[in-house]
């Protein structure tokens, strides 16, 4: 499991795993419908990334893109 702080991690975590798979960047754009350009830039920018593209991508890379509360912190007062 990831835990994302940033969207910066998003983008090394996806293009780790797209690479891990052995996808180059146009086979998984081709697989999203966009240009491999395209998916170059979401890496390297992923704030950029739309939540429909987001769960799209995760989901071709066998991720699931998961929601959950945080557990509480032991210095949970004030910031």
């Amino acid at each position: 499991m990831h835990r994302l702080s940033t969207a910066q991690q998003a983008g090394k975590i996806l293009a780790d795993r797209r690479k891990s798979l052995g996808l180059s960047q146009a086979t998984a754009a081709a697989g999203l419908g966009i240009s491999q350009n395209r998916l170059s830039e979401l890496e390297a920018g992923p704030e950029r990334l739309t939540l429909d593209r987001l769960i799209s991508l995760a989901s071709l890379l066998g991720f699931d893109v998961v929601l959950q509360e945080k557990a509480p912190s032991a210095d949970a007062g004030e910031w």
